[in-house]
């Protein structure tokens, strides 16, 4: 597994899906100051970079949830990718939106899942885990069976490792952020002197930068 966080790692890196400039951070919508931003829809726009992630993917589900039926997508960023997997898989595809549909039926599951028909949700990005496990929560709810869920990348905040830990949620992920550093320094997009900064923000990232 450790050959495959440092492959998409890389990839991330290579195809600016993942930017790093503790010089110069970014802000995200939350108003936090971060050296780091990762956009991994631009990953779609690389055929062979879609492809392994795909690939990867369903290599871990096929070994580690065998008995899965039914693979989700969370909204909007993993819609693409867990379609991909469910094609390659031969199983059915939902996804889950952040938001009830405001219109019609009012869905917030979107596809068919029938009663305890066992899951794997796709995500495309774990931050705090808040939003992943609320669409884990709403698949649940809808009547299914949660095996796990299976990311491309995590920020690996304690805060995360927590929630997931706190709602019983297994989280396997392509790749991670103590994985993404040592890549960035091996591609010179980041100094050694820049690794300790950016680890001071993944262990407070409310408070970096103040």
């Amino acid at each position: 597994m450790d050959s495959v966080q440092t492959e998409v790692a890389r990839l991330l890196l290579q195809i600016n899906a993942i930017k790093v400039q503790p010089a110069t951070p970014f802000t995200w919508a939350s108003g936090w100051k971060s050296p780091i931003y990762c956009d991994n829809r631009k990953i779609l726009s690389f055929p062979e970079a879609r492809g392994i992630v795909r690939d990867r993917f369903t290599g871990i589900i096929r070994e580690k949830y065998p008995e899965a039926e039914v693979i989700a997508g969370v909204a909007t960023g993993a819609i693409a990718h867990g379609a991909l997997v469910a094609e390659q898989l031969g199983l059915p595809f939902i996804y889950v939106r952040s938001e009830p549909k405001s219109h019609g039926l009012e869905n917030l599951i979107e596809g068919v899942l029938h009663p305890e028909q066992k899951v794997v949700i796709v995500e495309d990005l774990v931050s705090t885990g808040g939003s992943s496990l609320k669409a884990a929560k709403a698949v649940a709810d809808y009547g299914g069976n949660v095996l796990g869920m299976v990311a491309i990348f995590t920020y690996e905040f304690p805060q995360a490792m927590n929630n997931f830990a706190a709602a019983g949620l297994e989280l396997t992920t392509l790749s991670r952020y103590q994985a993404l550093i040592g890549e960035a320094v091996k591609l010179g997009k980041i100094s050694e002197e820049e690794v300790h900064k950016l680890m001071l923000w993944r262990e407070d990232p409310a408070n970096w930068g103040k």
